[in-house]
């Protein structure tokens, strides 16, 4: 089967905000442009799942009016990781104490007293469990669901250091495609 990976267009609001779980509204002429190319690259079949935010069901909704009858289940293990206190504050506002915090214990630390990156990862393998037994699988999710994706589909289960956690691009509108369980 084949996993692909799309993330939301990006954010009307560009200042530098830690956002995670903060329901965010996506540009609409971007998401339009990002749903004709899943439209394009996808195949006809696709089951398609995608994260309760906002921003992700407007990019559902650009791809299901391309494809009528297209169906779309939402799924909450794919929203973003959460930040707590730390969501909508600016990066530099929330301190370097407090990320050195997160970094020295980056497992199982909850930034913000929200979401570890433990938690992240094991939520994102339950949701590579549930996929079925159609050939190709749409997630519309996030850069961190989506790096999360990455490193389990390349067998690694958890990870100790914020040095081991993936930097690669992961950018608004794009697509991916993986192999899973092969």
């Amino acid at each position: 089967m084949r996993l692909w990976l799309a993330r939301h267009a990006a954010v009307v609001r560009q200042d530098a905000i830690c956002y995670g779980r903060l329901d965010l509204v996506a540009d609409d002429a971007l998401t339009q442009e990002a749903a004709l190319h899943l439209h394009r690259t996808l195949p006809p079949d696709v089951a398609v799942r995608r994260s309760p935010a906002r921003r992700c069901r407007q990019l559902a909704s650009a791809l299901a009016s391309l494809r009528p009858g297209l169906s779309i289940a939402v799924d909450p293990d794919l929203l973003e990781m959460d930040f707590g206190q730390w969501e909508g504050r600016p990066w530099d506002a929330i301190g370097e104490p407090a990320l050195s915090a997160w970094t020295r214990d980056f497992a199982s630390h909850r930034p913000g007293g929200g979401e570890s990156v433990q938690q992240l990862l094991d939520r994102v393998q339950r949701a590579m469990q549930r996929e079925g037994d159609c050939d190709d699988a749409l997630w519309i999710t996030h850069a961190g669901v989506i790096r999360a994706a990455r490193l389990l589909l390349s067998g690694v289960r958890a990870v100790e250091r914020a040095d081991q956690w993936p930097r690669d691009e992961v950018a608004f509108g794009g697509v991916e495609c993986h192999a899973l369980g092969d």
